[in-house]
């Protein structure tokens, strides 16, 4: 993007390439391209390793009730700014509103011609006024000089006394013809912290750095970076974006602890045993902080999303510690001693579990193949979980069994008390039921079979209609606002509006400060920026939507100028800082094309019902003063073109003509005419150009002539090469990411846009429409993943189908209760999903090994082998199921910092375990009969007992397995 004075470039590379290599490529670009570059550039150009688009990390206010703004700049700048860019972690310091002192040299036109001088004469007199360059030495005999010098003025008052010419016999000084006085380097510059005009620092941290880290490292140098500069500089933190990571951080710790005792009142209401319940419950802190020990060797922290995997996996790492005990438990009830309980019980159930584990960390891989920044961001989530889980399975096969044969014992003749009987009364109701139901359905199998193929059914048609988002939108604390007025805007008007909207701002219960600034950081004039702090989550009545909703019409009171809010999200892709959260982008080779149809688009998506504060990038209405020069007047004169431009650069350019230099920073001095003067057009009329032929003072006005009716760009972007005009918005209220993604594109087709004009989504909208091609893959990856592994393990094609076929049910209640509950499709809830797949098979798997040990070991048919497989994993189904269940709640009913991340995910699994549990309980028995079947169809020989329309034995044996 260029606009006046600056362009900005904005490279992005692959995630796989070193960043520091990187650098140095690009480094080696810039110094290759230097001989193209203007030679009266300011300052050389300069790169950073930092996305433009993402949001601070840390600002810092710095303002004075007694030094000039001047001051304060050069102090914040020199003695805490550089010193802030070189701590580890931090990628850019912005000076926002800098004011970098410079020595300005003011002309009255009237008087410099009385004289007979140009402005040229006087900028040629400055640049041999201050120098700093070197003088030799002398090197006597036994003493060695260095020679320095008085050569540079640093002071305005001595400027003043510069003798530009003699006149008459007498000194013409500057004093003479204007004035010398000590002002900011760029005069179009300013800012405001919590209304209070001053500077800050607004601190961005490099990739892949360490948010608290790096902030802590900067907290820490602070206090001496404080002690620096002048104590009348008061240095306030504006906005620490740590207090929002740190306040998520522990309430997912909190949230981890509720789990942790829900988890715990599961196991024990099942039990009802102090040694039974502890015996699983030791697996959650061991398995809790061997994945915190195996993490470290991959250099993850504890983040969000490690937590949230860690708060996710409280709910299963316990299902093989509770599969394993309520075994041995069974063999105990029976009369076997505890030693021989747990061998045998282990040995009986240690393939189910490793079944169970195995396919569930299979289920992970999908996430781990993801590519892109997504994949990058959920690799730490799907390794931690998969840690967590061996680490339970390990423990499960090891330590359960060994506890449990040191500590249980048959509770036949203990006597228990009233509220062991109660629930041991209400679970044998339980039991009962479940058993006149699934005999109901095997009797019934056709229909249970059509209820299974409607499930499936409508898990695909909900998939289907589902509204599709991205990532869920976050409340972090910030807003940050892009201020817009119209193209012609002066820069004390624009900051009168600035201030307007500032103050609406502030003036919101919510805000707790507020920092903005114009002028700076590439962004033309009627351009500002906001970035507004908002209260602890606990401290106010809204979130970060919601106050921008209500901020949003108090806003558009203000007449001549809009501001632009979005929350600030931790996921923010692209290198574009827009004016909203989403992006589309408009490219054609032919600027005139894409200039005529970006506002015909702009105004098309305006009317979107889907859109909010739809904005546009495109600033094409600048108002110019043209200068039509007569060449041939002009070079009767001997006036070249660029003795006529350099003439109006020294009096309306801020043009930097000299430098000077002290021991912390370098300045400049800056040619210009009087203020009063440059901002009406007749002072043209004022300048005179000298005639190198005569030496003469000759009128602009003879040789040119100016008109401000045309109109040009203040600012022009370019995307891969190709000019490009960027139109972004937000999402009204309920829309997600992909309802508005295809209203874009109906409306682009409505439009019959040329052919050579391009229409795409950038930064996270194009993220989205890549994962819209990848959701179902990574869907069918973890479900052919899951297949091939329970294959591998039963040595069957047909049992593995059984196993999967719980997964429908899960879909219908995950999807139907994120609709219910107003979520959209995110990738969170895929992750969501893709676990469901992972956890509610193993009840198909609970039930389809010990039906095909019952088989093969105790020769039973099918039916009464899935009928006692069915009836005696009852109990463990019940509790892993409750266990992964109640794992979910805190996540889902979560309202504290970031749980706006975790809610999709507890919607989603809690809603799935409760639809598969009340389903899968019955259509896993049918799909089983009806696949054997199908499998002795295959195989061309039957086994007695497998025909569809057999009647079910009711027998005592039955009966008594099932007790």
């Amino acid at each position: 993007t260029s606009s006046i004075g600056s362009t900005s470039i904005t490279i992005q590379f692959d995630l796989n390439r070193n960043i520091d290599g990187a650098a140095n490529d690009v480094q080696g670009a810039i110094n290759a391209a230097g001989g193209q570059l203007p030679k009266n550039l300011p300052s050389p150009p300069t790169y950073r390793k930092v996305n433009p688009a993402d949001s601070p990390i840390m600002l810092l206010s710095a303002t004075s009730d007694t030094l000039p703004l001047t001051t304060v700049s050069d102090d914040t700048d020199a003695n805490m700014a550089q010193q802030i860019s070189q701590i580890s972690g931090v990628a850019q310091v912005f000076v926002g509103g800098q004011q970098k002192p410079a020595i300005r040299i003011q002309i009255d036109p009237a008087k410099l011609v009385a004289k007979g001088l140009s402005l040229e004469d006087i900028r040629s007199q400055i640049t041999m006024t201050t120098v700093d360059s070197p003088k030799g030495s002398i090197d006597g005999g036994t003493r060695s000089y260095t020679i320095y010098a008085n050569d540079q003025l640093t002071a305005s008052k001595d400027w003043n006394d510069v003798i530009i010419a003699y006149r008459n016999g007498g000194p013409l000084r500057i004093r003479d013809i204007g004035r010398a006085v000590t002002g900011p380097e760029d005069n179009k510059r300013a800012a405001w912290a919590n209304g209070e005009r001053g500077v800050f620092l607004v601190i961005f941290k490099q990739p892949g750095a360490n948010v608290i880290d790096t902030v802590d490292r900067i907290k820490a140098e602070l206090p001496k970076l404080i002690a620096a500069i002048p104590p009348t500089i008061k240095i306030r933190i504006i906005s620490d974006r740590t207090e929002t990571i740190r306040a998520a951080v522990e309430d997912v710790q909190i949230t981890l602890l509720i789990t942790i005792v829900l988890v715990v009142m599961v196991i024990f209401l099942f039990l009802r045993s102090f040694w039974a319940t502890i015996i699983p419950s030791v697996t959650v802190p061991l398995a809790l902080l061997g994945a915190c020990a195996l993490m470290w060797p991959f250099g993850y922290s504890l983040d969000n999303l490690s937590l949230m995997a860690l708060t996710i996996s409280v709910g299963f790492v316990v299902d093989d510690a509770i599969v394993m005990l309520e075994n041995i438990s069974r063999y105990i009830e029976q009369g076997e001693s505890p030693m021989a309980a747990a061998l045998k019980g282990a040995g009986e159930i240690g393939f189910t579990i490793m079944s169970i584990s195995i396919s569930l960390i299979a289920v992970l891989i999908p996430l781990l193949l993801m590519g892109g920044i997504i994949g990058r961001l959920f690799r730490e989530f799907a390794v931690t979980l998969a840690m967590a889980i061996f680490v339970s399975l390990v423990v499960s096969l090891t330590l359960t069994p060994m506890m449990a044969s040191r500590f249980l014992r048959n509770q036949h003749d203990v006597r228990h008390g009233k509220l062991y009987q109660l629930s041991e009364r209400g679970f044998d109701a339980m039991l009962d039921a479940y058993r006149r139901g699934l005999d109901l359905v095997l009797r019934w199998r056709r229909a249970t079979l059509l209820v299974f193929f409607v499930t499936l059914g409508l898990s695909i048609y909900l998939f289907v209609i589902i509204p599709k988002g991205f990532f869920p939108q976050q409340d972090n604390g910030m807003i940050i606002g892009t201020s817009e007025a119209a193209q012609d805007i002066s820069f004390d008007e624009m900051k009168r509006k600035q201030e307007e909207l500032g103050r609406i701002v502030m003036s919101d219960p919510a805000v707790a400060s507020i920092a903005m600034f114009i002028g700076g950081g590439g962004s033309a004039l009627n351009n500002g920026r906001m970035y507004v702090t908002l209260k602890p989550r606990g401290e106010r009545d809204a979130s970060a939507q919601q106050i921008i909703a209500r901020l949003r019409p108090k806003l558009d009171k203000v007449e001549g100028a809009r501001q632009f809010l979005q929350a600030a999200q931790d996921v923010r892709l692209g290198g574009r800082a827009t004016r909203t959260q989403f992006e589309f982008t408009l490219q054609d080779a032919n600027l005139d094309e894409l200039n005529t149809w970006a506002p015909k688009v702009l105004s098309k998506l305006q009317t979107l019902p889907q859109l909010r504060d739809v904005a546009t990038d495109q600033q094409t209405n600048g108002t110019t003063l043209t200068l039509t020069v007569d060449r041939d007047a002009a070079s009767r004169y001997g006036i070249a073109p660029q003795l006529i431009d350099d003439t109006l650069y020294d009096a309306f350019g801020q043009r930097q003509v000299a430098q000077y230099f002290t021991q912390l920073n370098s300045y400049h001095v800056i040619l210009e005419i009087l203020p009063e003067l440059q901002g009406k057009v007749d002072t043209l009329n004022k300048i005179y150009v000298k005639s190198p032929l005569t030496g003469e003072q000759v009128p602009l006005s003879v040789f040119a002539k100016w008109t401000t009716v045309p109109v040009r760009p203040l600012s022009i972007s370019h995307q891969g090469q190709f000019p490009a005009i960027t139109i972004s918005f937000n999402l009204a209220q309920g829309v997600a990411l992909g309802q508005a993604t295809d209203a874009v594109q109906t409306a682009m087709r409505q439009l019959g846009t040329p052919a050579t004009l391009n229409g795409s989504f950038q930064g996270t909208a194009q993220a989205f429409q890549q994962s819209l091609s990848t959701v179902p893959l990574l869907i069918l990856a973890a479900l052919v993943v899951v297949y091939l592994i329970l294959g591998i393990l039963y040595e069957s094609y047909i049992h593995p189908i059984t196993i999967l076929s719980t997964l429908p049910s899960a879909g219908v209640g995950a999807l139907a209760t994120l609709m219910l509950f107003g979520y959209d499709f995110s990738l969170i809830a895929l992750i969501g999903i893709i676990l469901l797949i992972g956890i509610v098979k193993k009840n198909g798997i609970m039930m389809v090994d010990f039906a095909i040990a019952a088989e093969r070991e105790e020769h039973l048919s099918p039916e009464q082998s899935i009928r006692k497989a069915a009836l005696l994993r009852f109990r463990p189904i019940m509790m892993t199921t409750m266990a992964a269940m109640l794992g979910g709640v805190p996540l889902m009913l979560g309202t504290g910092a970031g749980a706006e991340i975790r809610q999709p995910l507890g919607y989603a699994m809690v809603g799935g375990l409760a639809v598969s549990q009340v389903l899968t309980l019955f259509t896993t028995p049918v799909v089983y009969l009806y696949l054997d079947q199908f499998s002795n169809w295959l195989s061309g020989w039957g086994r007695g007992g497998a025909g569809s329309d057999r009647n079910l034995p009711g027998g005592a044996a039955i009966k008594e397995a099932a007790e």
